[in-house]
């Protein structure tokens, strides 16, 4: 004889959602209090003008900031290529390399910079790229260069080298272990079949890892779109970024609204970035 299957009670099954829903409440309420209802104040903001809700703030930022907005994008691309080659080529020699104590080296001196706030990387950007800072010393006393032609660095370079200099590592230490968790059979039957190591790297090792590789770099892109303090105190001209253009109107003339809609621009760029990443990675699992 058969008997009913034993239901727990309502009151226990619904008691589990609520556990479950209280454990994440306070992440929830977090990112409610700090990301989300600023987001809206500030997307609101942007459209609120003295004369009621329009585009006159948009007009504006069109007219006064429309070089720095290409400027911020040709800088936080071009310091996203160059963190992606670099960091690539240091994963791949980590992972690859037959120097165990190069690797080692490697492996205790790229993580430096993880540890240094964005402010402390401007403030030592402007000391070593000053027209007589140390790299210039450097080349002057190498003989690489004479003292008397050398001029600053303090301009787009440094804000691309500060970037660089403190987003490889992080990109790097995602990269190498994904290509560390990675099968070494195959990597092995390359190198027995006579492949190169940048054959290896390219052709067998990178496309596992890409997918790390494409998030790090997302990562990177959006910090570094928030960063103030490398191209306030690195690049004191202009064209400069939109982070410093958001502290100017906003210290300068009070304008919240010129302000928001900046902040505006901003999102839609790194949104743009992050809807291209998702829809290659729909694409991979179809």
């Amino acid at each position: 004889m058969q008997t009913a299957p034993h239901h727990p009670p309502f009151r226990r099954r619904a008691a589990l959602p609520l556990a479950g829903l209280a454990l994440v409440a306070p992440a929830l309420l977090s990112v409610l209090v700090f990301f989300v209802l600023p987001l809206a104040a500030s997307v609101e903001g942007a459209f609120r003008t003295p004369e009621g809700r329009g585009l006159a703030n948009f007009v504006k930022l069109a007219e006064l900031y429309r070089a720095d907005i290409l400027f911020t994008l040709l800088i936080v691309g071009l310091s996203t290529l160059l963190t992606g080659l670099i960091a690539t080529a240091i994963a791949g020699y980590l992972t690859l390399g037959q120097n165990p104590r190069a690797v080692a080296i490697l492996r205790w001196l790229y993580r430096w910079p993880l540890f240094i706030p964005f402010v402390v990387t401007a403030q030592i950007m402007r000391t070593f790229l000053a027209k007589s800072g140390m790299l210039n010393a450097s080349l002057s006393t190498l003989g690489l260069a004479d003292a008397a032609t050398l001029g600053s660095w303090l301009d787009w370079r440094g804000i691309v080298l500060a970037f660089v200099w403190k987003q490889t590592p992080f990109v790097t230490l995602l990269l190498a272990g994904a290509m560390a968790a990675l099968d070494r059979g195959t990597i092995e039957a390359a190198r027995n079949l006579g492949a190169s190591r940048f054959r290896v790297l390219w052709d067998i090792v990178l496309p596992q890892a890409a997918r790390t590789l494409m998030t790090g770099l997302i990562l990177s892109f959006v910090t570094m779109m928030s960063v103030l303090s490398v191209p306030l105190m690195i690049n004191a001209q202009s064209p400069t970024m939109i982070t410093a253009d958001i502290a100017f109107r906003i210290n300068a003339y009070g304008d919240y609204g010129v302000a928001n809609a900046l902040g505006v621009v901003s999102l839609l760029m790194t949104g743009a970035f992050a809807i291209l990443y998702l829809r290659l990675g729909l694409r991979e699992r179809r």
